[in-house]
């Protein structure tokens, strides 16, 4: 035996059993299916997919199932969807996607096409509801509006109409009239307009001004969210009714069909018009009939003129609508069917359920919405057919389980629901597993046939020959067993087996889930034998199926007949050669009968077999019913049975309720009526006879059966009456309640108010009471719950039924804590309490550790008892604690129904020690690490620690505290603020309390930068330029040491621009505000502001932005292209364009129209004005034939902008108005004259008059005659005399006849009168011009006319006389003319008069001008126009002028009483006059007014407040000075030595809000200080003197004018004390021999330190950071005395420094440079840059090239700074050191300077000796100016005249010390190029310097003032004709565009000392003829500049000694203007 192989068998065994046994555990822990589910939607997608083709979309589709189900799109065919390239994907995660396209792209099959989305796995499919997709191509469209017709008074509604193809995703959003009004959708129903939920505009009651606007609707696209305006505008036409009118409906509005979604608003439109107006009602029909009821009005539905409005409509507002219309006239109506859908959901219940085989399903589809057509189910997503909401599967297979789902559809959208059926359990149907085959034998030996089958359940095995079951007898035997893996073995055993066995055997394996068969056939060799067939009997109308069961071993043929023939014999028949018979669909007549079956074999042998079939005919039952409704109890109720077809015998039996009916019981009576028919009678009714009855017919055929339901009303009655119950406290009762009757009754129980029954409530539905089918349910029963309770059963057949209980609750006693932990301290009282609960009487006994406790025992313990409402409280009370009742307590309650404990565990413990042994380990400016010594912790564990700290000053009740767990020792504070002094102990705490605390400790942290923001930052605008910021410091726990100031910081906002910074000084005064205006900003501008505050250790963290705009402006230019456009005789339409919106200053809110008739345009009252927020509009109620004046103008909030230029128009003209009189004199007896007057208004021009003549009481005609428009009399002839006549006059224009003047009777006589035929007038004439004014008259005799003239008799003169026709003429009218003229007519009949009026129209005469008011910069006066003055005034024209300045104008209104001249200069003399103005023009001037502005010139504050000395500056306190009231403009700052005669200037441009320190004084040192002060009103000068203090700060002595000594005297003086002269002199010589010594030791130390000369000595006022020592080592640093700078944000390094960083020039504009961001502070030095031209040391001559510098350079010089260059001690006298100062750089270049650095050094030297920025810039070009008085070689490098670098607020020393200017021979260097930076200045030199010094180089200033570089201004010089040589003008705004300077913000600079260097931040540039100074006040006169530049004679000399030695360069005298 092979022993490895054996091993490894055995093992192998083992491994599969252990699979095995393992297989089976895991089959049994998880049963295959046990989470195993079918697929759900997580995400289904929605009905309706649109999108544009420029969007595209993503349709997402999510399933849930387990295992993941598959997700696949369909089409609504079934066909899967694949990708299209460009048009349609299906990505990964199972989104159909569907990408941008183009129009051309377009497909309909992809983009309009219905999907699914289809979930599958294993256990089935499910399939998504229909995805309707519609891609949208962007198309162009215009809505339109058709006019509307409406009768006057009616209601219109114009209809937004959009075109079809996109009407679905368009809608309207609003509608806009033609003034520019937008209506939209609103709940005001009560307006005129209102816009209807489906976007029509309904115009209410319209009248005829309606007509006359126009509408446009704004549409939406809800795909793109495009919007836009319709092409067209909606106009109303409104016809006049004529006569009265029925209501009208258009025909194709009669009936309307309307759907809408539900929760929206819709409308039903009633569109009917008539006159009088119609009214109009709505009714809704009644669902189902022709009934119909009126719709109620209500805050939900509304009805506005004939539209019904329902708001938020809801499915039940569904139905048929009718609105009736009616008035005076008639009637109308119109029908609207409205479906309100709602959307579709649907749910099947049970979503999962699990069936056994054969049980039934049943599947409920709920589903909600509106309308729904359709219900459908499918299975596994294939149709089943099945159309009703409830799904029943009577018996499940195995292939019914799988995926249902149910949907709903209409004809809009569909919703689906889905549900899984799986099936009970772990069933297989039967399987064959092994069988039987055919076989073919002899007779004689035994047969064994076996059949082995398999499933679960076991199935059981039957065995069938020729379809007859086989039974056990001597010769078969059949047996079965099972097998171990449970599979049935089945055998039949034929023992000696015969020719008649053979035949068909089959075997059967069956079970209650399906059934397996096999068949095989057993041939056994003879003779044909035949068995016999048993008689078959079969139902009509069914198949018969009969095989004939033939033996023997070989058969021929087998044959079926029928007497004695051979079928088949008809079509119904069909024989096989197997011996089967089928006969289809048999009938008893011509099927039933015998049929024989033939069986032959070769030999001829047969046999013979008979089979007798007969038909049989099932019975039917006839549909039978009790009635339709219910009956009631007692009545009587009967049913007939009848079966017309069915064999005989019938049994005919009837059910209820499936139970049978027994004839004669329970009131049943049964009567057979015959064969066929079965009568059921109930004498009596009661409950039980209410149910199902059925009635059942049975024949050997078959059953056939009827139900019908019988109901009968029964009044309840109890199945279970309740009765009292008790319930133990806290379970859960139930008392049954339960009645029957039909209807089924409602079981309510309700509850007794009160402890008595008699009143009831409901019970409140609450957690614990719950009513289930009559069952109360109280959970959790408690006290409160007991009561009487009354159950009550109702169905409203009788009165119903009621019963009251009384549930009571018993409660033992109960402990709510049965245990808990009590903690005394020791020593100190306790009370230990018990609460039990429960029914009394309690009894309650104390134990301590299981012992009884006896008070008695121990005075220590005393017991008390209360009694509570729900129980008792036991109270055991400790005098005083000791360790020993650390200990167990328990008290047990007792009462009639149990017991209960609780216990009580008692810890006594104490308050820990405190802690000691407190240390500081460690602290930084925030936190610091502490460490102690845990103490005894009192018997509890340590909770924690607990470290308190305060600062120093505070008591310990305002304490901060920090936390430490119990278990550590060591902790760190955190959270302190720098710059403060705390103190610090620490307690422990245990859970009894605390303890002492420990010993304190006290620190203090450093200090660091502010980390607080400022506070309550404000910035709100001060005008339309300025902005006021204020704030608050930050918390001042946020300071972390003291704050110094702010650093305040603006810009525009919305740029990418820095921040300009501006310093502002620290308060010190608490809680003020801070605050800073900042001016010269744009207007209506939003800027962004910050603010830090900052200290001596930097600054802290920026605000957040504050952004504000600048108040807003007036717009500052007209709207433009203003029109107008006459419309009709009284509207004219004006048109404008907004102005420019740069121009508009501010948001334009209004429009204002300014218009009058132009004759009255002059006078202001008279003006209309019409506002409007549109860009047109129309004028109404002009007035006719008129020309109008019109102005537009644009209104922000800053108030009215510039009017447009006038335009005039002219109103058309019209029909005139009457002749305003007439007369009808008598001038015979056949003539009457007739005169008038024309009409007030004529409307136009006349043309003519019609007059109307008519004999009174006579019907004749009217006779009418046209007389000229300038004929204003008519004579009518040819009258009857004495006969009165009617005369009336009209007036015509152009456009027709006007109104009749009134009647006037006159009858011809032969008396005539005296009579005067013209009316009173008034006449204006103009002045110079003839006047004329008539007095026609009649009379007989003739009368004589004679004239007065203001009352006095008129008698002709040169200018006036009488003409024929009673006119009077005067001529050259002058303003004394004005008066009355009367005219007199007389004759010896009667007398008449008429009284004309003149005026005489003048130009103004001189007005009145007072002065009213004065300022200090403005001027108020009076105007008052002349009293002669007859002309209306137009205005005033103002004139005034500054005493030396031109005549300036202003216009005045005439209703102005008052003006304000503003904008005038302080305390300057002014002339004022004015003259008037009218349409005759200008009138004489009034006298001048001599007046002033009030202010005056500045006034000379006190010395000590002004000037503060140390001992090597003075401080200057500026805002001591007092401005006389005009604002101070600068000061000009002079110093002096007091033993010295020249001045030398500081500074002529000090800003007056500034302190400003005078440096580099020597101390102990008298000195002279000359401060100019200017203002407008003039200047002031001011002269002090002062003493600088010692260097220990002590002052000196004031000086004494000591008598002049002759030398004797002096010599006698010396002699006298040579004890105190001779050590004197003799130190002062020891101290010189030491200074020389150091020098000569240094300079040999410092030779050529690698060849860079960091080395320099640095000026006081240049500042490096103090904490960077190798920089100080680095530049040779030394420590400025006295300076203390404020930090720079981000820097601390000077200007310089910050300029010159990187090459790419300057940062930004504004921006501020930080050193961290660009750690090489000093970068390698560059190679020197090559000389062009091979000239070293000047300007490449001639060259007219620009040269810049060395790209490697741009960073090595500083601009505007001066240097002093000392590489070379031992080689140089300090003396000869060279000054020069660099030109300021633009952009990182230079101007043309090739040499750089170098090209100052002797010829010879290495040009890469470098200067760094160690010392101080050059504010002023030419500040200091000295006089060399030794020889010596001074090099003065000198740029264009700049002025005020604001980095170059230097300390004045180094000006001092190595500026000179040479009086002796000696080379000087002189900077060369005139320009810097501006390719404008490259010219050759010859042109740049002019010839005034000889040689190329001449005229040394004026190349500075010849250009102007790029937009700066030029200092000049005096010798440039026509330059004024201006002072520095102010500075520009701050936010000046600063890309043309050289330089960094000003306020960044740590060189900018104590006076704060408040220099402008504007480009910097020459000042001279190029611009002048915009104001005249700020130039220097020629003689002032001449005198400045004659102090320094040698300049010119020095140059041209320098030109003669042809050294390069050109010196030029610097000089401060």
């Amino acid at each position: 035996m092979n022993m490895p192989n054996e091993r490894l068998k055995w093992l192998m065994l083992f491994a599969a059993v252990a699979l095995i046994a393992c297989g089976s555990q895991t089959l049994a822990a998880n049963p295959p299916d046990a989470d195993q589910k079918g697929p759900v939607f997580l995400k289904e997608p929605t009905n309706r997919i649109d999108f544009s083709n420029s969007t595209g979309a993503e349709i997402e589709c999510k399933a849930s199932g387990n295992p993941m189900p598959e997700i696949i799109w369909i089409r609504s065919d079934g066909t899967a969807v694949g990708d299209v390239p460009g048009l349609r994907q299906i990505s990964s995660d199972g989104k159909l996607v569907f990408p941008p396209f183009r129009a051309e792209d377009y497909r309909q099959e992809v983009h309009a096409q219905v999907y699914a989305c289809l979930a599958r796995n294993q256990f089935g499919s499910i399939i998504s509801r229909d995805v309707h997709v519609r891609a949208v191509v962007n198309q162009f469209y215009e809505a339109e509006i058709m006019t509307e017709y409406v009768i006057r008074g009616n209601a219109a509604v114009l209809k937004c109409s959009i075109p079809s193809f996109v009407a679905d995703f368009v809608r309207v959003e609003s509608w806009i009239d033609d003034e520019g009004n937008v209506l939209s959708f609103s709940d005001n129903y009560d307006g005129k307009y209102l816009v209807l939920p489906s976007g029509e505009l309904h115009i209410r009651e319209v009248g005829p001004e309606d007509g006359y606007k126009s509408y446009q609707c704004r549409t939406k696209h809800r795909l793109t969210g495009e919007t836009r305006l319709s092409a067209t505008k909606g106009r109303l036409v409104i016809t006049e009714p004529v006569g009265i009118v029925a209501p009208k409906v258009d025909m194709h509005d009669k009936m309307d069909f309307t759907i809408r979604s539900s929760n929206r608003s819709l409308n039903l439109f009633c569109k009917a018009q008539g006159f009088p107006m119609p009214a109009f009602r709505w009714y809704k029909f009644i669902e189902g009939t022709t009934r119909k009821q009126a719709v109620v009005l209500n805050d939900r539905v509304k009805q506005v003129s004939g539209t019904l409005i329902i708001k938020d409509a809801v499915v039940e507002d569904s139905g048929k609508y009718l609105c009736v219309v009616n008035n005076s006239v008639g009637g109308e109506s119109v029908e609207t069917v409205l479906t309100v859908t709602a959307p579709l959901s649907a749910k099947i219940d049970p979503p999962t359920q699990t069936v056994d085989f054969g049980r039934p399903a049943v599947f409920t589809c709920q589903y909600t919405g509106n309308p729904i057509k359709t219900v459908s189910w499918m299975k596994d997503g294939k149709a089943i057919g099945h159309s009703e909401p409830v799904l029943r599967i009577e018996s499940v297979k195995k292939e019914d389980k799988g995926m249902y789902q149910c949907f709903v559809r209409n004809d809009q959208e569909s919703a689906e629901a889905s549900a899984e059926l799986k099936l009970g359990g772990r069933f297989d149907p039967p399987v064959i597993r092994q069988a039987f085959q055919e076989e073919t034998m002899e007779p004689g030996p035994s047969v064994f046939l076996k059949c082995v089958a398999g499933g679960n359940p076991t199935p059981e095995i039957s065995w069938e020959l020729d379809g007859k079951k086989i039974a056990n007898n001597d010769r078969y035997q059949v047996g079965q067993y099972v097998t171990v893996n449970g599979d049935v073995v089945s055998y039949l055993n034929i023992t000696s087996v015969h020719a008649n066995d053979g035949g068909l055997y089959k075997c059967i394996a069956k079970s209650k889930v399906g059934v397996a068969e096999h068949s095989a056939k057993l041939n056994v060799y003879g003779l044909p034998y035949i068995r016999q067939m048993e008689k078959k009997a079969i139902v009509a109308g069914e198949t018969l199926i009969v095989t004939c069961p033939v033996a023997g071993y070989p058969i021929d043929s087998i044959v079926w007949e029928r007497d004695n023939r051979a079928l088949p014999i008809n079509r119904k028949q069909k024989v096989f050669p197997n011996g089967t018979l089928i006969i289809e669909n048999v009938e008893r007549n011509s099927d039933q009968a015998t049929y024989t079956c033939v069986a032959k074999n070769q030999e001829g042998y047969s046999a013979r077999g008979s089979l007798e079939v007969q038909v049989m005919v099932p019975p039917q039952v006839l549909p039978f019913s009790f009635g339709e409704s219910a009956a009631d109890v007692g009545d009587i109720a009967s049913a007939n049975c009848v079966v017309p077809k069915g064999d005989l015998p019938l049994e005919i039996r009837w059910s209820l309720n499936s139970a049978p009916i027994v004839n004669g019981e329970n009131g049943f009576t049964l009567v057979r009526l015959n064969k066929r028919t079965s009568l059921l009678n109930i004498d009596s009714l009661n409950a039980f006879h209410r149910g199902v009855y059925k009635c059942i017919a049975t024949n050997p055929a078959g059953t056939s059966e009827y139900v019908a339901e019988l109901q009968v009303n029964v009044p309840p009655r109890w199945i279970l009456e309740p009765t009292d119950k008790a319930f133990a406290q806290g379970s859960d009762a139930k008392v049954e309640c339960k009645a029957d009757g039909f209807p089924k009754p409602q079981v309510t129980w309700k509850k007794a108010v009160g402890d008595t029954p008699g009143e009831y409530k409901d019970l409140k539905k609450s957690d614990n009471i719950r009513v289930e089918e009559g069952t109360l349910h109280v959970d959790n029963i408690q006290k409160t719950n007991e009561g009487y309770y009354l159950c009550e059963a109702i169905n409203g057949i009788g009165s119903g039924l009621s019963a009251v209980i009384m549930i009571s609750v018993q409660a033992p006693p109960e402990f709510t804590e049965k245990l808990r932990n009590q903690t005394a301290r020791r020593g100190e009282p306790a009370v230990l309490q018990c609460e039990a609960k429960g029914e009394k009487p309690i009894g309650i006994l104390w134990n301590m550790n299981n012992m009884r406790l006896d008070p008695k025992n121990d005075n220590r313990y005393t017991i008390r008892e209360e009694i509570l409402s729900t129980g008792v409280m036991s109270s055991l009370s400790i005098k005083r604690t000791e360790r020993s009742d650390s200990a167990l307590f328990t008290c047990v309650a007792t009462n009639a129904f149990g017991s209960d404990d609780a216990s009580i565990n008692m810890i006594v413990q104490e308050v820990p020690e405190m802690p000691y042994a407190l240390k500081v380990l460690d602290k930084s400016g925030r936190s610091v690490q502490l460490s102690w010594a845990q103490p005894y912790d009192g018997n509890s564990p340590l909770d924690r620690y607990i470290i308190e700290f305060k600062r120093s000053r505070a008591s310990w009740s305002e304490i901060d505290r920090v936390i430490v767990p119990g278990h550590t020792t060591e902790a760190q504070v955190q959270k302190l603020s720098p710059a403060t002094t705390y103190n610090i102990r620490i307690v422990a705490e245990n859970a009894i309390g605390t303890s002492q605390s420990s010993e304190a400790v006290t620190i203090i942290t450093a200090e660091e930068a502010p980390s607080g923001k400022p506070q309550n930052i404000k910035v709100e605008p001060v005008n339309q330029t300025t902005m006021r910021v204020t704030w608050k410091p930050p918390p001042r726990t946020e300071w972390n040491g003291e704050i110094l100031g702010y650093y305040v910081g603006y810009k525009l906002s919305n740029t990418n621009s820095s921040y300009v910074f501006e310093t502002i000084n620290f308060i010190t005064e608490e809680g003020k505000e801070h605050n800073l205006e900042l001016q010269n900003l744009r207007v209506y501008t939003q800027y962004s502001v910050v603010i830090q505050a900052f200290n001596k250790i930097g600054a802290g963290p920026l605000s957040e932005e504050e952004k504000q705009f600048t108040a807003e402006g007036t717009p500052s230019q007209p709207p433009s292209d203003t029109a107008c456009t006459t419309l009709t005789s009284q509207t004219i339409r004006v048109g404008w364009v907004s102005p420019p919106l740069e121009s508009a200053n501010g948001v334009i809110k209004t429009y204002k129209v300014v218009y009058a008739p132009s004759d009255e345009w002059y006078d202001e009252t008279k003006r209309h004005y019409k506002k409007t927020a549109s860009s047109d509009t129309v004028l109404h109620g002009l007035k006719k034939y008129t020309n109008y004046t019109m102005q537009v103008l644009a209104t922000t909030a800053g108030g009215d902008g510039v009017r447009s230029v006038p335009i005039h128009c002219q109103t058309e003209p019209d029909v005139p108005e009457a002749p305003t009189d007439v007369k009808a004199l008598v001038m015979g007896n056949a003539a009457i004259l007739v005169s008038w007057r024309p009409p007030a208004q004529p409307n136009g021009i006349i043309t003519q008059y019609t007059v109307y003549s008519k004999a009174e009481g006579a019907e004749t005609e009217t006779k009418t005659q046209k007389v000229p428009h300038y004929q204003m009399s008519f004579e009518a002839t040819e009258l009857e005399k004495n006969k009165p006549y009617e005369f009336w006059v009209t007036a015509s224009t152009t456009i027709g006849e006007g109104q009749q003047s009134k009647s006037i009777v006159a009858m011809p006589s032969d008396q005539v009168p005296a009579k005067i035929a013209s009316f009173d007038d008034t006449f204006t004439a103009t002045f110079k011009e003839d006047a004329k004014m008539p007095c026609l008259a009649v009379g007989a005799p003739q009368p004589e006319i004679t004239w007065k003239i203001k009352g006095v008799e008129f008698s002709a003169n040169d200018r006036m006389r009488l003409l024929p026709d009673g006119s009077l003429l005067i001529k050259s009218v002058n303003r004394q003319d004005a008066g009355d003229y009367s005219c007199h007519a007389e004759n010896s009949i009667a007398k008449d008069s008429i009284t004309h009026k003149l005026i005489v129209l003048a130009p103004p005469q001189s007005p009145h001008v007072t002065l009213s008011a004065t300022t200090t910069d403005a001027l108020t006066v009076k105007l008052k126009p002349h009293e002669g003055d007859t002309a209306p005034l137009h205005g005033y024209t103002l004139h005034y002028k500054p005493e030396f300045g031109e005549w300036e104008t202003s216009e005045v209104s005439v209703d102005s009483q008052k003006h304000n001249i503003e904008g005038l200069l302080c305390g300057s003399r002014y002339q004022v006059y004015a003259t008037g103005f009218n349409n005759i023009g200008a009138g004489e001037a009034s006298d001048i007014l001599n007046t002033r502005t009030k202010g005056q010139k500045p006034k000379l504050p006190e010395k000590p407040r002004f000037i503060e000395v140390s001992s090597n500056s003075v401080s200057l306190h500026f805002k001591a000075w007092k401005d006389g009231g005009c604002p101070m403009s600068h000061f000009v700052v002079e110093s002096k030595k007091r033993d010295q005669i020249e001045w030398n200037q500081i500074s002529n441009n000090v800003k007056p809000d500034n302190n400003y320190v005078v440096l580099d004084l020597e101390p102990a040192t008298w000195y002279n200080l000359r401060i100019t002060a200017h203002n407008s009103a003039g200047f002031t000068v001011a002269e002090y003197d002062f003493a600088t203090l010692t260097v220990t700060g002590g002052t000196i002595a004031p000086s004494r004018d000591l008598p002049e000594l002759s030398a004797e005297d002096t010599i006698r003086i010396i002699l006298s004390n040579l004890n105190l002269v001779v050590p004197v002199v003799a130190a002062l010589l020891v101290i010189i021999i030491a200074i020389i010594v150091i020098c000569i030791l240094r300079s040999k130390g410092n030779h050529h330190k690698d060849d860079v000369v960091y080395n320099q000595t640095m000026g006081p006022g240049a500042t490096l950071d103090k904490r960077r020592p190798d920089l100080r080592d680095e530049l040779g640093y030394i420590a400025p005395p006295n300076r203390k700078l404020p930090p720079v944000p981000g820097s601390n390094y000077n200007t310089c420094d910050r300029i010159k960083r990187g090459r790419g020039g300057l940062r930004s504009n504004h921006s501020t440079w930080d050193p961290r961001r660009n750690p090489n502070l000093y970068e390698e030095l560059k190679a020197p840059p090559v000389p062009m031209h091979g000239n070293h040391y000047g300007h490449a001559h001639g060259n007219a090239e620009c040269h810049y510098r060395h790209p490697g350079m741009e960073d090595e010089i500083c601009p505007y700074a001066t240097f002093h260059l000392l590489g070379f001690r031992e080689e140089m006298d300090p003396t000869k050191a060279m000054n020069f100062q660099t030109f300021p750089h633009q952009n990182g270049h230079a101007g043309p300077v090739p040499g750089h650095a170098g090209t100052m050094l002797p010829p010879g030297h290495p040009g890469h000796v470098h200067s760094r920025s160690g010392s101080q810039s050059m504010p002023r070009a030419n500040r200091y100016q000295r006089k060399n008085s030794q020889g010596g070689q001074s090099s003065i490098y000198t740029p264009a005249p700049e002025y005020d670098d604001p980095a170059n607020c230097a300390e004045e020393d180094q000006y001092r010390r190595y500026t000179r200017v040479n009086s002796q021979g000696g080379s000087l260097y002189s900077g060369p190029g005139p320009e810097y930076d501006d390719p404008a200045n490259c010219a050759p030199e010859e042109d740049q310097y002019g010839s005034q010094y000889g040689g190329p180089y001449g005229q040394p200033y004026d190349h500075y003032g010849s250009r102007g570089s790029m937009g700066r201004r030029s200092i000049g010089s005096a010798r440039n004709p026509g330059n004024g040589s201006p002072e520095p003008p102010p500075p520009p705004p701050r936010n000046h565009d600063m890309s043309n300077s050289s330089f960094n913000d000003s306020k960044e600079s740590n060189e900018i000392s104590e006076a704060e260097c408040d220099r402008d931040h504007g480009p910097r540039g020459n000042y001279g003829a190029v611009k002048r100074s915009p104001q005249p006040k700020d130039q220097r006169t020629t003689e002032e500049m001449r005198k400045l530049i004659e102090r320094n004679e040698t300049g010119p000399k020095q140059l041209q000694l320098q030109q003669a030695n042809g050294a390069g360069f050109t010196a030029y005298d610097t000089m401060a203007v």
